[in-house]
């Protein structure tokens, strides 16, 4: 039972008297309340903003898929897919995959894959990198660039692994960044390649300059992992496992650093960056 207000406690104690005197008489209009209920008042939510995306990406990207068709870049013959033992116990090919990520930081892909080669054929597994030293193991896989600092983080991740997982890399982007000599675009391409998992874009020198060129960040971007984030943003996720891929091998044969070979491109007309004398 509710509680009566002192309005109403009030009005009981003054008796019939007072309430008559203020009763309205026979015929008269009751007086509305001056607190009447207000009526809401609906606002439609404004529609959120269009997403955005880069102008004309859908034909550009379609024209680089041409360009891309032969798969006869030197990723496509000698890149990190084509460097590990497809044959392996998967401990020992997610291994393989990890190593030829770390070895090819700011080195071509023919040069990789040669110190691949020539591990693979020592057997390449945790147990015989650890068990090699140094030296010999620098001997194998120069020359790879920084080869010097790769012997030092290649020994020291293979250690963690032996100790920590078992002989296995890590499952996660933010295991794999810390071990040594591993960065954001070797975790993602490890996720995608030793685990079949799309965690997001791996953004390489290649990655970096084109979608910059092609204006597929909102402003200019000086670092990878700000492109990624920024592709990230817009990209359709079905697209992230590709663009890698098709972008670095557009990279070393028609989107150079020095000389883009912009007359061989199909984006010329369509490109912000395109040289069109």
């Amino acid at each position: 039972m509710c509680a009566a207000g002192p309005a109403a406690r009030r009005l009981g104690r003054a008796g019939t008297g007072a309430a008559a005197s203020r009763a309205p008489s026979a015929g008269s209009a009751p007086k509305r309340s001056r607190r009447g209920k207000s009526s809401a008042i609906a606002y439609e939510p404004e529609p959120p903003e269009p997403k955005w995306e880069p102008e004309n990406w859908r034909q550009q990207l379609e024209r680089i898929r041409e360009m891309r068709r032969a798969r006869d870049a030197p990723v496509d013959e000698m890149g990190v897919e084509k460097c590990y033992d497809s044959s392996a116990p998967p401990q020992v090919m997610r291994y393989q995959v990890l190593l030829s990520l770390m070895l090819s930081s700011q080195t071509k892909d023919q040069v990789t894959s040669a110190a691949m080669l020539r591990l693979r054929q020592r057997g390449l597994t945790v147990d015989s990198i650890l068990q090699m030293d140094d030296v010999t193991l620098g001997q194998i896989i120069y020359p790879v660039g920084f080869w010097r600092n790769k012997v030092k983080y290649i020994k020291q991740t293979t250690a963690i692994l032996k100790q920590k997982y078992g002989g296995d890399i890590p499952s996660t982007v933010e295991e794999l960044v810390k071990l040594p000599g591993v960065g954001p675009k070797m975790a993602h391409l490890a996720m995608n390649i030793a685990w079949n998992s799309v965690s997001g874009i791996a953004v390489d020198t290649h990655v970096h300059r084109i979608t910059n060129r092609l204006k597929w960040v909102k402003k200019e971007t000086k670092y990878p992992e700000e492109t990624r984030v920024a592709l990230e943003d817009w990209l359709p996720r079905d697209l992230w496992r590709e663009i890698n891929w098709l972008l670095v091998g557009f990279g070393q044969q028609t989107c150079l650093p020095v000389n883009p070979r912009c007359k061989e491109c199909l984006n010329q007309d369509i490109c912000p960056a395109a040289k069109r004398r």
